[in-house]
């Protein structure tokens, strides 16, 4: 008999499928509208560290963290942990079974010869996923981001992460060495001209020490990481398909946020934030920004660019990025490219590159 655990799970999915929202149009069903559920305002100050835990009146929201890391073997390496909470109808958070909460969990490790990613599925409600804000923790079976402190109501100044699948397995500890970034106004984060949005916020100042394991071969590693929190019921408008996201850690110490959302015909709506490294924000609008795909590759029957020329003009930023492994290709549902990159010009640094939509 199978076990009770995956059959929930397969369930869970299929839910999602034929709700008629998931993944029916734009990125994850993200362009669908969402009637009854809450809707992204400006003004609305965001709140810490209530703001860490989920947001049930809303649709879809995720806890992200993306690490550039070099091993002891003087090798990089990135990872990826993310957790998403999609609501198949408003008021969806109730007691055990009854609980229409779809949670899902995508994990990576990339090197420049491989990339290895895995998926989870649960439903909520019966201790298979689930996050809280005070002490923070997330987490989807044994895949988990938490804070190291054990006080009532610790943050996100220190956490752990950690992931695995029998390919591969990473533990990393992060520490905050700067303030968490609120994008867009305030944390208010448009994402078209016709009103799509969501709340947004970051952390991008951490530090991050730990082991990363590739078919059984363990390595010390440290690096850079960053997380981002978001949540919306309606983050894309009705004719985007998907977005290039790019998170930058600037060799100097200033971090850099952009995403294009491409449309199907209008022109692609362009955003960012220059963070310098004492995590003061500067917006930059679509009238600064220059994003031009330089390389195109075939991957997944999908025509992906993976080498991309960025410039900020109000900042004499002028950089060409290059794929740690142009096929970091995240075979999930929904599918999309994720990896980390490195880039050179009038800047050096590293970051991470989001692809979606293709």
């Amino acid at each position: 008999m199978k076990d009770r655990r995956s059959i929930s799970r397969r369930s869970a999915l299929l839910l999602a499928l034929s709700s008629g929202g998931a993944l029916a149009k734009g990125f994850g069903g993200l362009a669908d509208k969402a009637p009854d559920f809450a809707v992204p305002q400006p003004g609305t100050p965001l709140v810490f560290p209530k703001d860490h835990g989920p947001h049930p009146d809303f649709r879809t929201e995720w806890w992200y963290v993306t690490a550039n890391l070099t091993g002891a073997d003087g090798a990089s390496y990135g990872v990826q942990w993310t957790l998403f909470r999609h609501a198949l109808e408003p008021n969806a958070t109730r007691a055990g079974w009854d609980d229409r909460n779809v949670w899902m969990g995508h994990a990576a490790a990339t090197s420049a010869s491989e990339h290895l990613f895995a998926q989870k599925f649960a439903r909520g409600g019966i201790g298979q996923a689930g996050v809280q804000a005070m002490p923070f923790h997330a987490f989807i079976d044994d895949w988990a981001l938490e804070t190291r402190d054990d006080s009532t109501g610790a943050g996100i100044e220190r956490l752990r992460v950690s992931a695995g699948d029998r390919n591969f397995a990473y533990a990393l500890d992060l520490a905050a060495t700067g303030p968490i970034v609120l994008q867009g106004e305030s944390g208010y984060s448009r994402k078209s001209e016709t009103g799509q949005a969501s709340y947004y916020f970051s952390q991008p100042f951490f530090t991050a020490e730990g082991s990363v394991s590739l078919h059984g071969r363990k390595m010390q590693v440290s690096g850079r990481a960053w997380m981002d929190r978001e949540w919306s019921s309606q983050a894309l408008g009705p004719d985007q398909k998907g977005w290039d996201w790019f998170a930058l850690h600037l060799d100097g110490g200033a971090k850099l946020m952009l995403y294009r959302m491409r449309s199907i015909e209008a022109a692609p709506y362009l955003f960012g934030n220059w963070i310098d490294g004492g995590g003061a924000t500067s917006l930059l609008t679509g009238e600064d920004i220059g994003l031009e795909p330089l390389e195109t590759i075939r991957i997944a029957n999908r025509d992906v660019p993976i080498r991309w020329r960025v410039q900020i003009k109000s900042r004499g930023l002028d950089i060409k990025t290059q794929a740690l492994n142009p096929r970091s290709w995240m075979g999930t549902d929904p599918a999309y490219w994720e990896g980390p990159i490195r880039f050179r010009g009038s800047h050096m640094g590293e970051g991470y590159l989001e692809m979606t939509g293709y």
